[in-house]
């Protein structure tokens, strides 16, 4: 099935039913661990992980007594304190300074005692969080796109779903190009439109990158690895546009009188390059050394 029209069915889902959110980051910077699921990850190189908790949510609101952690990293080796590992007494986790070799499961075991008010009967509960981190390195470039969808209010659970259910669709149209959306966000905000008074929009936002995990088997029968990702997102960028291509023309041709209301928003999709801010990159394309800018603007 082609992915417009898997999205087209998700719209008209959404009118009758939804899913549950599952979310293990804070609005503070937490990620609580999710017993019998991997909980992913992916970190810049050079900078510092979330703060991992060896807890869930639900487990960190309630009493705990004699709690006890247990952090083991990559290389099956128990983790302790040292100028890149960080563990505090209540179990929280952060590796500083993320490298390529940091990559891997970490896993945590939180053991702690339940007492019998009567008897004083002490019981001893363990409970295994897993971890999946990945490093991602900046590209040469990479590219933010912006989009609006239409939406029937700005409260509910319906607009996380279509959030999540867009991204999977966009990650899955560039799999095989080892691209994948990075810093996913979205804002509901009413819209004032000519002639059709106010309106709620969902104003999402994202970043494609080619590193996803896996990237490097694209490179091996290359010397240039550099060459094979920035084809890549190139390409990824051109399906993406495509894909909201077909948005705009299911909206004016295939909904005839009836439009769910959940639908792209037509010449919301916007594309901006971002160069990479490395020492020198740039210079033969009359780029400021220091950093980069943007190198193409444009929406559909």
């Amino acid at each position: 099935m082609r992915a417009w029209v898997l999205l087209s069915a998700v719209l008209w889902y959404l009118t009758g039913v939804g899913g549950q959110r599952s979310s293990e980051l804070t609005g503070n910077g937490l990620v609580y661990g999710k017993p019998g699921h991997p909980v992913k990850l992916y970190v810049k190189l050079h900078d510092n992980s979330p703060i991992l908790v060896c807890m869930d949510f639900k487990r960190a609101k309630k009493e705990i007594v004699d709690p006890t952690y247990i952090w083991i990293g990559p290389n099956d080796k128990p983790l302790t304190e040292n100028n890149q590992i960080n563990i505090t007494k209540t179990g929280k986790l952060m590796v500083k300074d993320f490298l390529e070799a940091s990559s891997g499961p970490y896993t945590c075991t939180l053991s702690y005692k339940t007492v019998k008010a009567e008897t004083q009967e002490e019981t001893i509960v363990k409970q295994r969080y897993d971890f999946m981190i990945f490093a991602y390195r900046e590209p040469d470039y990479s590219y933010k796109m912006a989009v609006r969808f239409t939406t029937k209010s700005c409260e509910g659970k319906y607009n996380d779903l279509l959030f999540r259910v867009l991204k999977k669709i966009l990650d899955n149209l560039m799999s095989d190009l080892s691209c994948h959306v990075i810093e996913p966000s979205y804002k509901c905000h009413f819209v004032k439109i000519p002639k059709h008074g106010l309106i709620h929009e969902l104003f999402i936002a994202f970043q494609v990158n080619p590193f996803a995990p896996g990237w490097k088997g694209a490179c091996n029968d290359s010397a240039d690895c550099e060459d094979i990702t920035n084809h890549n997102i190139l390409q990824a960028r051109d399906r993406i546009e495509e894909f909201f291509r077909s948005q705009a023309y299911i909206y004016y041709h295939d909904f005839n009188k009836t439009i769910p209301a959940m639908h792209f928003v037509d010449h919301s999709f916007h594309v901006v390059r971002m160069d990479s801010c490395r020492p020198g990159f740039g210079k033969n394309e009359g780029l400021h050394s220091n950093c980069a800018s943007c190198c193409g603007n444009y929406k559909i």
